[in-house]
């Protein structure tokens, strides 16, 4: 088998017997770290300390990762001033926590003849909420509700 120090240096081809006392002597452990190369690759190390630190990188890749949700904003084609104001305020509350957010106009009725209000209505959204989101779905109709999904903005670093 080739065998790699525990500094990283190889140490050539030796045989197992060999590998395990060279361990032994510097009581360490001896892993296989490349069972499938010809001849077979090992290394000595402590394998509990290389344990905790693939963990810790593990725990750490886990704590950078953005989980993004999806949140809803529901309103209807005759809202007030105000309640759009309100609708607003959360749209970009959501989207300066990193979520997504999902954009909802409700038509009831005679209100499906006047679709251009729901579009009017999503186009002071996204004005609204341009220095903190983007259109990632522009406003679409499904059935008797009108969509629109917008993306928290990213800093490109």
């Amino acid at each position: 088998m080739r065998l790699i120090s525990d500094d990283g240096e190889q140490m050539g081809i030796v045989s197992l017997a060999e590998a395990l006392r060279i361990s032994e002597e510097k009581e360490l452990d001896l892993v296989e770290v490349a069972p499938q190369a010809k001849p077979p690759v090992c290394k000595i190390m402590d394998y509990g300390k290389y344990k905790y630190e693939k963990a810790k990188k593990a725990k750490e890749a886990k704590k950078k990762q953005n989980i993004m949700n999806v949140k809803e904003v529901q309103m209807g084609v005759k809202i007030d001033e105000h309640d759009f104001n309100v609708k607003l305020k959360m749209a970009r509350k959501f989207l300066s926590n990193k979520d997504k957010v999902k954009i909802r106009v409700k038509f009831r009725g005679r209100e499906m003849m006047y679709q251009q209000l729901g579009f009017e209505l999503m186009d002071r959204l996204i004005e609204g909420t341009s220095d903190v989101g983007k259109v990632e779905n522009k406003a679409h109709m499904e059935g008797r509700n009108m969509f629109m999904v917008l993306a928290p903005k990213t800093e490109d670093k």
